[in-house]
């Protein structure tokens, strides 16, 4: 019988004989919990000649002075009032939100036109509203929605997938603004703040600092920014700082060096190379346990949720992982196809195809500690050293442990010397080892990964024909290839890699890529000559898992990551 009217304010219905809305009709109260004033908009005469009414005021006065923490969680409650949006008469509803809904904590915003046959429109505040502007009467949501599916090719804008729609799944989303037209000023004040208290208390960053890579991909960090992003955030009303990364490592000197109490967050615009070197920069800082707190995002971007980050060490020579590692087919597809880069995306299934045709297969080792429920896999390892044994391949520097000095972040402080490692010994086709379940919007490795869950999902395949083998990669787009009986599928705490030669020619070594980078190359790789890369190829690598480490912008319902 009471509705919330914005803060301090309630609106009495028939329950005691009063009826219209907002004052604006004859018989109507208005009544301003200020604990300064009581207000009467109208004078019913049957109720005002009446000390009981003057009575219950009184005491609804008294009671919300004494309950003043209650009532300043307004915004959970509904306010309605017959108005005008877009010039169509409508009553419009703000409604708290409903648990479980999947729509987050901003609640609604709810409109029936006028007349016959009125359309039931609505906003999720928190997915559908970016931001709220006022002048005079007149209140402007600007909102970012899906389309409406409509038979007739109309496009009709609506709030797909709400309770008043479908599922927005796969549907554009596009601008829109909805202005509503308050009858007086006052209305226009009490919406006004009702929406920028739900917008505010969901959290939103509001400094930012996006990083481009004009050199990423399609070469067009720019123009996606322009054109796709600043719009929202200006209509957002959201500070931002753009910067652009000019050579390889930028990104993580970037970050190294940001003042990091200026911003809410760090947005990267490229692929996920300039998010692994944020990553890397953040966490060689000496703060680095406040730095990597800072929430990241590629976009699209939105909520938060934590992240795992991986420490992949040789010796005391670290690279920090958000992604994933891997060694054999899957790293020399992704960085041997480099030299068709020119075709952009489809390189990756033309190179595919050629290593499949002249398949190989690689010597060497991995070490790992299980997870709960995978103890079966492998055999025991009596006891696993720091940095001891090699499988014989000739590589460039050092054959012992690589060495370098560095302050920061060193990795899990969890030690897995005393934790029951298996092992399982080579020929290997691929390993790769992943952090989230998606490689590329059309690839998923490792359906069961999760982002802060505290393992790496391991997917191995040890022996297959070039025939179950494209059959196997067929399968990547849906996770059905963990399926295949020529792949083994392993959660795992730690990892532990002794890379070898290939098969049947022991002058060549492969490559071990970790987040799109190679990070140690075999003799005769692609490139080998050309590039210093981080570790050596040979001595083991290792790699750890520190749980919900970092912090990633992701909406609510961002299960699988398409990064």
């Amino acid at each position: 019988s009471v509705q919330n009217w914005g803060p301090r304010r309630l609106f009495y219905k028939r329950r005691y004989g009063l009826t219209g809305t907002s004052g604006r009709k004859k018989g109507a109260l208005f009544v301003s919990t200020s604990p300064l004033f009581l207000r009467l908009s109208t004078r019913p005469a049957h109720l005002c000649s009446t000390p009981s009414v003057l009575l219950l005021l009184l005491s609804l006065s008294l009671s919300l002075m004494a309950e003043t923490e209650e009532y300043r969680v307004a915004d959970i409650q509904t306010m309605a009032e017959l108005i005008r949006v877009n010039g169509v008469p409508a009553e419009v509803r703000l409604t708290p939100a409903v648990p479980g809904d999947g729509f987050g904590d901003g609640g609604w915003l709810q409109w029936s036109e006028a007349g016959a046959g009125g359309r039931e429109r609505c906003l999720a505040v928190e997915r559908d509203v970016l931001g709220v502007a006022r002048q005079g009467r007149s209140v402007t949501i600007k909102a970012f929605l899906a389309t409406e599916r409509s038979g007739g090719g109309g496009g009709v804008l609506s709030c797909a997938g709400t309770r008043c729609g479908g599922a927005a799944g796969g549907r554009k989303r596009v601008r829109r603004d909805f202005v509503l037209e308050a009858p007086t000023e006052e209305s226009a004040v009490a919406w006004s703040e009702a929406l920028r208290r739900r917008i505010g208390s969901l959290g939103r960053p509001k400094r930012l600092l996006f990083l481009l890579n004009p050199f990423g991909g399609k070469k067009c960090a720019q123009m996606i920014f322009r054109d796709d992003v600043k719009p929202l955030l200006d209509a957002a009303g959201i500070y931002y700082t753009v910067q652009e990364t000019k050579f390889q490592l930028h990104a993580q000197e970037i970050a190294y060096e940001l003042d990091i109490a200026k911003y809410d967050g760090i947005v990267c615009v490229s692929g996920d190379g300039i998010l692994v070197e944020v990553v890397n920069g953040l966490l060689q800082r000496e703060d680095w346990q406040t730095a990597i707190k800072m929430p990241l995002g590629i976009i699209p971007a939105g909520h938060k949720c934590s992240l795992d980050v991986s420490t992949v060490k040789q010796g005391n020579t670290s690279f920090f992982s958000v992604l994933m590692l891997s060694w054999g087919l899957v790293a020399d597809i992704d960085i041997e196809s480099e030299k068709y880069r020119w075709m952009g995306s489809a390189r990756f299934d033309f190179y595919a195809f050629l290593r499949v045709i002249n398949l190989r297969k690689y010597h060497g080792r991995l070490s790992f500690v299980p997870a709960p429920g995978y103890e079966d896999y492998g055999i025991p390892v009596e006891k696993m050293g720091e940095c001891s044994g090699t499988t014989g391949v000739l590589v460039r520097g050092k054959e012992d442990c690589v060495t370098s000095q560095r302050n920061g972040y060193q990795g899990p402080i969890t030690s897995f010397k005393n934790s029951q490692w298996r092992t399982i010994e080579g020929p290997f086709v691929a390993v790769w080892l992943h952090n989230v379940p998606w490689a590329s919007k059309d690839a998923m490795p490792a359906p069961e990964a999760k982002f802060s869950d505290g393992f790496v999902d391991m997917v191995m395949i040890k022996d297959c024909s070039k025939s179950a083998l494209a059959s196997v990669l067929l399968k990547l787009g849906d996770g059905s290839h963990v399926k295949s009986p020529h792949v083994m599928y392993i959660k795992v705490k730690a990892f532990r890699l002794e890379p070898g030669h290939q098969v049947n020619n022991p002058a060549k070594g492969g490559i071990i890529d970790s987040d799109g980078e190679a990070i140690a190359r075999g003799r005769g790789t692609y490139r080998y000559h050309n590039q210093a890369d981080r570790m050596a190829y040979g001595p083991p690598i290792q790699m750890t898992v520190e749980q919900g480490l970092a912090t990633l912008f992701a909406p609510r319902s961002f299960i699988l990551p398409r990064l």
